[in-house]
């Protein structure tokens, strides 16, 4: 990864948030909020610590410039407790385990492009959905032997990659059996095993895709309809009294115009930094 192009629009970041901020809900702090319209929580600068992996573009990763965490998550965590007045404390983590870590309670909550699944939401609380994205396949640029899930099902010869522990995993089992699946800790693992002729198509969320492509414009496209469309969230332990707060804050957020900046500065050709950046 990663050159993001223009694929998640400004609206759409919006509109997943179109359900956040129940009436009558009181955060950590016992502020009581009615969405943006009454009193956001106030949570007297508790510090909140947040995991996130730092490689995952464009949410979070080292910044090879500055040497310091960057991304969609850090500005969008700065701006929720600034608006809900607390301090967040970014801790790397690795996506395998990140989950339940946070089940455990070892983090206050994780932000790393994490799919609402309920399956996932049977160990976790998640905050409201702030961005929605689509499943791909990336393929080999000049691809002829397939270009749809349906090619790939008829012909059985052929392997696909992902990452380990998401959602597009889940989705690649689902319609081709574990077996032809080729797990890797990491996308841009699965990307170079593409590349190599390893794997012959790699299953991984639109946006995740185009920063590939971005980056391999003579070597790799993007094939076939979406696979499926998939909510982001943040994720807490279990009854955490941050959920409402948070979602607070991600309302008033995408009413005064500031998740739009976001995705403007994120996702959209704006962006520049690619996994070779960090290397």
């Amino acid at each position: 990864m990663r050159r993001i192009a223009a694929i998640i629009g400004v609206a759409v970041l919006s509109m997943g948030l179109a359900a956040c901020g129940d009436d009558d809900e009181t955060g950590s702090g016992g502020t009581t909020t009615t969405g943006t319209e009454g009193e956001l929580p106030d949570l007297g600068g508790e510090e909140v610590t947040v995991a996130v992996e730092n490689a995952y573009l464009p949410f979070n990763y080292i910044d090879p410039a500055t040497k310091e965490g960057a991304g969609w998550d850090y500005d969008a965590w700065r701006a929720i407790c600034e608006t809900i007045n607390c301090t967040p404390v970014f801790t790397e983590a690795a996506w395998d385990g990140m989950i339940q870590a946070v089940a455990d309670g070892q983090f206050d909550a994780a932000a790393d492009g994490i799919t609402i699944t309920s399956e996932r939401a049977e160990v976790v609380d998640f905050s409201d959905g702030y961005i929605s994205v689509k499943q791909r396949l990336l393929v080999r640029k000049g691809e002829d032997r397939f270009a749809s899930a349906d090619d790939i099902t008829a012909d059985t010869s052929l392997k696909i990659g992902t990452q380990t522990g998401t959602t597009n995993y889940e989705t690649a089992v689902e319609l081709w059996g574990d077996s032809r699946i080729q797990a890797f800790e990491q996308f841009p693992v699965a990307v170079q095993a593409l590349l190599n002729e390893d794997v012959d198509v790699v299953i991984m969320d639109e946006t995740a895709g185009l920063g590939y492509v971005g980056e391999n414009r003579e070597q790799l496209e993007l094939v076939g309809p979406s696979l499926s469309s998939d909510e982001l969230g943040f994720i807490f332990p279990k009854g955490s009294d941050l959920v409402a707060s948070v979602n607070a804050a991600l309302a008033a957020l995408r009413d005064d115009g500031t998740l739009d900046e976001l995705a403007e500065k994120y996702f959209t050709e704006e962006f520049q930094i690619t996994y070779d950046d960090l290397e």
